[in-house]
């Protein structure tokens, strides 16, 4: 026990033993700056300095932009601006495949490489047709009063307006001869109607222009796209008058007829009309002659 008590009295002399640090001018020996020091006095400064160095290097690290310097730290408006590119490029392809699928039915349309479908004016006016059985075709008690009601007030009602059961009306685009109807067996999805030259052709319906220009094949050809579906096409025109992009209405002049070098039948107007992508006869809806 002595032994140990006497090397603790000599660790605690040695801790608590001044020392004099003494900064001396090498050519003169004149002393420059001196400091009492122990070893107790040198250990807790180098404590406190260390605790020290790591605090303000962890909150460096954790609440300042200078982590983003360190390596495997990440900064927040890179992962925005990254979260962000990753949604546009996402909206991008979207819109990408959608007006892909959009040219490519475009295309078809020109080339009239299209499934037909049989539409015809009802199937069109009426989307969605419901088979009833024959006993819900026959009418109630209820029903048969209220016919009779009705019956005898439109008996003296004297000034009923008459109201179009028709949602749909399409212009004529011109007025002629057809000298080619539309045919399946031959492909030709189309009414061509003869012409003078310099006949104003007009839109059978509101819409946009979505394409204006010469073809090879067909001359200056004409696409319109309307509401509910349909898409009118008018080729072998002379010249145009509307281009792609422009809105019309209904009985606007868009071409004027003519010779085109194009056609072998003379002057004409080779018209198409689309309903969801099928094409559909256009008599069934417009009188040409």
């Amino acid at each position: 026990m002595s032994e140990k008590r006497l090397k603790r009295k000599l660790l605690k002399k040695k801790l608590f033993t001044k020392n004099r640090l003494v900064i001396l001018n090498e050519e003169t020996f004149e002393e420059i700056f001196s400091l009492k020091l122990t070893l107790m006095n040198v250990f807790v400064v180098a404590t406190v300095g260390a605790i020290l160095i790591i605090t303000v290097t962890t909150y460096i690290i954790a609440f300042t932009p200078l982590r983003e310097f360190i390596p495997g730290y990440a900064s927040n408006k890179l992962k925005k601006d990254a979260t962000e590119l990753a949604l546009k490029s996402d909206s991008l392809a979207f819109a990408l495949k959608k007006n892909e699928a959009y040219i490519t039915s475009i295309k078809r349309v020109l080339t009239g490489d299209l499934d037909y479908a049989k539409l015809n004016k009802d199937s069109i006016l009426a989307s969605k047709v419901e088979v009833l059985k024959e006993e819900d075709l026959q009418p109630s008690e209820a029903d048969l009063k209220l016919r009779e009601q009705v019956s005898q007030e439109d008996k003296y009602n004297l000034f009923e307006k008459a109201q179009s059961k028709v949602s749909i009306v399409l212009f004529a685009p011109v007025k002629g001869d057809i000298t080619a109807k539309f045919s399946l067996k031959n492909k030709h999805f189309a009414v061509d109607v003869a012409l003078a030259k310099d006949t104003p052709i007009k839109a059978i319906l509101n819409g946009t222009i979505i394409f204006s220009d010469w073809t090879p094949s067909t001359g200056n050809v004409l696409i319109l796209r309307h509401n509910n579906g349909f898409i009118s096409v008018y080729k072998d025109v002379a010249s145009l008058t509307k281009y792609q992009g422009d809105v019309v209405k209904t009985g606007e002049v868009i071409a004027l007829a003519g010779s085109t070098g194009q056609e072998s039948t003379g002057i004409h107007l080779h018209f198409e009309l689309w309903k969801d992508g099928y094409p559909i006869d256009p008599t069934q809806f417009i009188e040409f002659e």
